[in-house]
């Protein structure tokens, strides 16, 4: 049974380093998430009251594997939190699993979407997200629809990274599949400057589509460098487009680059527990200096997730949340909830495909949340 009247919600965030913006933004949301239930009088359980108020307890891990295990081992060992939340980034989660897998604590996957922290074999982490090789399955039917003729496409990814390959795997298939021809596949080192001479390799293959998968800094530095080229493309998917960096960076030059989002405010999702979107997004302005975006939202419904969890098993206890959790199907504002009870990977929910257009992103992709048409060709604007 639960003792004491307060719940410890710990989690490590990036408040420094390349990923310190969704750092943020994934604390806002946790803390918002937090606020909300004690307002609402606290997590309730059956035979207990009143009920039980979150306090969050949060480290800076420095956008640094190292850092994320240091900040998830202190919340584990010293602040002894009953409900263990991971960092943004694949990268950091897998580094912050391997210390929650040690201790035998669970962790609540709220930010990272690598299918390769499932293939490790650890039993105690729920993912939240929508695995990275099912982020962009639908974009090369979404550019068939646009154009029964396309069917040539080229692949940007950084190497090495597990994220990267994931994503640009499921498109291959989908490109077998479709009967489009693979011109480039080309790999970069993440510390690559200058794109140049990799987009003469793109205007020389002459394809239609483009994805480029890269970390942040890369995507920015690309879609730049691609505006300013002018290449004739019928599509470009760029992995960052979604998110605000990518429109304050490139401005009005952002306009009709595709990409994957888990989460926008204008999708249609069924909501059989928690308060509804336009609820969360009034909560989240609340609590963040940043725009909403998806890093935000996703660890909210991270948070709802696991407090959904303790409801249903009335204990805090990792073994039985963890076994909760496996059972649990559920939709909340966020989309559908439910993992595979072996892995913990997240298998009910799908992410969309979205296009800027006339300054905002829209829905574009499935075709049941869709808020417009795909603008295709792509016609690059000069910022």
């Amino acid at each position: 049974m639960v003792g004491g009247q307060t719940v410890k919600a710990g989690i490590a965030v990036s408040l420094s380093g390349q990923f310190r913006v969704q750092g943020e933004q994934a604390l806002a949301g946790m803390q918002a998430w937090a606020a909300d239930v004690n307002r609402a009088g606290g997590i309730r359980l059956k035979g207990c009251a009143p009920g039980l108020f979150i306090e969050t307890v949060h480290y800076d891990d420095c956008s640094k594997p190292a850092a994320a295990k240091s900040a998830i081992e202190r919340l584990i060992t010293r602040d002894r939190v009953d409900l263990l939340f991971g960092p943004y980034s694949g990268l950091l989660t897998q580094a912050a699993a391997e210390v929650s897998e040690t201790h035998g604590k669970l962790l609540w996957n709220q930010g990272g979407a690598s299918d390769s922290i499932y293939e490790k074999g650890f039993k105690r982490v729920v993912g939240i997200l929508t695995p990275a090789s099912r982020y962009l399955s639908g974009l090369l039917p979404l550019v068939r629809e646009a154009d029964p003729d396309a069917k040539s496409l080229a692949i940007l990814r950084v190497s090495p990274g597990p994220f990267a390959r994931a994503v640009s795997a499921e498109v291959e298939r989908s490109a077998d599949e479709l009967g489009f021809q693979m011109d480039l596949l080309k790999e970069y080192s993440p510390s690559i400057e200058d794109f140049n001479p990799v987009l003469d390799e793109v205007e020389r293959a002459g394809s239609r589509v483009l994805l480029a998968v890269g970390r942040i800094y890369n995507d920015l530095q690309l879609a730049k460098q691609l505006v300013d080229r002018g290449i004739g493309l019928g599509t470009v998917a760029v992995v960052a487009a979604p998110i605000q960096q990518f429109k304050d960076a490139l401005g009005d030059a952002a306009e009709g680059v595709v990409g994957p989002s888990q989460w926008e405010s204008g999708g249609s999702f069924f909501n059989g527990y928690g308060p509804t979107g336009e609820q969360v997004l009034e909560s989240l302005r609340a609590k963040s200096r940043y725009p909403i975006d998806y890093p935000m939202v996703q660890a909210y419904a991270a948070g709802l997730v696991a407090q959904r969890c303790v409801e249903t098993a009335g204990t805090l206890d990792d073994r039985v949340l963890r076994q909760t959790a496996a059972g649990l199907d559920v939709s909340t504002f966020y989309g559908r909830f439910k993992i595979d009870p072996a892995t913990g990977r997240q298998e009910g929910r799908s992410g969309v495909i979205v296009q800027w257009q006339n300054g905002r992103k829209v829905i574009v992709w499935p075709p049941e949340q869709r808020q417009a048409q795909l603008a295709y060709p792509w016609r690059p604007r000069i910022a």
